[in-house]
């Protein structure tokens, strides 16, 4: 099952954009295409723009256009299969957060290399395991989350683009996020025992994206906008939607004018990767040591939805 018949340009950088990042402005829009996976239909239609440079980009919205699915509905499966199908190897996901430290404010942007789960067991966050009484069993590695190439040139692209129009807003790197489930905000108590476990910043849709992601051998990295101090400060109010609302829109103006420039740095450093170990996302390959269950016990339905996310399955 290929999604790429018909492509009028070929992506291999895909973008999710999260709370109030709906489409990216500046870029040529080229088409937008409806893909179907074996775990149903992605958040949103995916739209293939370009840069004004001619870079392509395909666009997911995580949430759908109208923002109406919550960050526990996420059809997180059938975002990642999509956007793989269609030919991206590498991921920028744009997330609002909540701060946990005094020194990330609102409105700045964060790049961090650690996650902490702190979902409850409710969203799929495998592709294997699942399908039927006779599935897969696989251990992808995430001692690394993030791809720490790409992390750098993205942090230091953000704070170089910031820097000309944006002076206020700071550029943070080197920190945890902690994905919490929601819908509701923190507690203060459990934000003063995420700051305790180490957590920066925290948010509701950073996982299971990035964990699926690696099982798909897709380069990830996180572009974190801070809206708020969460409920941590014992001397202020707790963190609202209407106080997260009036921070966003100035997030997402910023981190507009940040993709104008990222796509068109990415693009080049991700294509000097073919032919080398890892390919283009770097993770190519890197799921046939993880995968425990002989091809021989899986029935051929797992097999056909494995083989959409990883081409090379069942015929090695």
């Amino acid at each position: 099952m290929s999604s790429t018949a018909g492509l009028q340009a070929k992506p291999i950088i895909g973008v999710i954009g999260g709370s109030g990042l709906y489409k990216l402005q500046g870029l040529k829009v080229v088409q937008q295409i409806e893909v179907k996976t074996p775990w149903g239909s992605p958040s949103s239609p995916i739209t293939i723009s370009e840069t004004p440079s001619g870079v392509p980009i395909a666009f997911l919205a995580r949430h759908g256009f109208t923002h109406h699915i919550t960050p526990s509905g996420v059809p997180n499966l059938a975002n990642i299969a999509a956007l793989k199908s269609i030919g991206v190897r590498f991921i920028v996901a744009f997330t609002a957060v909540g701060s946990l430290k005094e020194e990330v404010r609102p409105r700045d942007f964060v790049v961090p290399d650690q996650l902490f789960d702190r979902t409850k067991g409710i969203r799929r966050s495998s592709f294997f395991g699942y399908d039927g009484e006779a599935g897969v069993v696989a251990h992808a590695g995430m001692g690394q989350p993030y791809d720490q190439e790409v992390r750098k040139v993205v942090e230091e692209t953000i704070r170089s683009v910031l820097s000309r129009n944006y002076p206020d807003v700071q550029v943070h790197g080197n920190k945890t996020l902690v994905v919490m489930e929601g819908p509701q905000f923190s507690t203060r108590a459990e934000s003063l025992a995420y700051r305790q476990l180490g957590g920066d910043i925290i948010n509701m849709s950073a996982l299971p994206e990035a964990k699926l992601a690696r099982e798909a051998e897709i380069g990830y990295v996180t572009v974190a906008t801070s809206t708020d101090y969460d409920s941590w400060r014992e001397h202020h109010g707790p963190v609202d939607v209407s106080e997260v609302l009036k921070v966003l829109k100035q997030n997402v103006d910023a981190s507009n004018e940040v993709s104008l420039r990222l796509f068109d740095v990415l693009q080049p450093l991700l294509l000097a990767r073919e032919g080398k170990p890892g390919g283009i996302s770097g993770l190519e390959g890197s799921m046939k040591m993880a995968i425990m269950t002989q091809p021989q016990n899986v029935p051929e339905k797992v097999k056909a939805n494995i083989n959409f996310v990883l081409d090379w399955y069942g015929k090695e």
